[in-house]
């Protein structure tokens, strides 16, 4: 069992860390800061490379934490927040990703839940500190607050479709 959640936390949690990476650098395939905070422009987002950073330093520190298996119910929170506004943007388009739909978010979102509710292994950080096991009802409480926080910053950071956008950018 413990090979598998370490293949799991690493799959996972390097995924999550390699996207928010590509958000704010060229690395990895990235079009840099400038560029991620074009693309949130481009989703409807408010606050250009502020908006960028927040996601990607998100989306590193909760990949990482979660491949590290170090704090797992905070690292799933926070790899659940993330993808729960990429999951409201591509929702639009319907489940399928070839079709530029929420089907990778909504996986991710899920194997986040799967550590949270399993825990990291034996072969994990919190294990080598004595952490685990993490009683189940965290699960719930992850749930919520990654549900909760990726939906109130859709809520906060997406302009109404009334508002201005910046030049240069697409409708939804």
């Amino acid at each position: 069992m413990d090979v598998g959640l370490l293949t799991l936390r690493l799959l996972v949690g390097l995924l999550i860390a390699g996207h928010g990476v590509q958000k704010i650098s060229t690395h990895l395939g990235g079009k840099g800061l400038d560029g991620g905070a074009r693309e949130f422009r481009a989703d409807g987002f408010r606050g250009g490379a502020l908006t960028a950073l927040a996601a990607g330093g998100g989306q590193i520190g909760s990949g990482a934490l979660l491949a590290a298996g170090l704090l797992t119910p905070l690292a799933a929170t926070g790899a659940i927040g993330v993808m729960t506004v990429a999951l409201t943007v591509k929702w639009p388009h319907g489940l399928w990703v070839q079709d530029d739909g929420y089907e990778y978010p909504l996986v991710l979102i899920g194997a986040a839940a799967a550590l949270a509710a399993t825990g990291p292994g034996a072969w994990s950080l919190d294990g080598a500190l004595g952490l685990t096991p993490y009683p189940l009802w965290w699960t719930a409480l992850v749930l919520a607050a990654g549900l909760g926080s990726g939906l109130l910053t859709r809520l906060v950071l997406h302009r109404t479709p009334d508002e201005p956008r910046a030049p240069g950018t697409r409708s939804p």
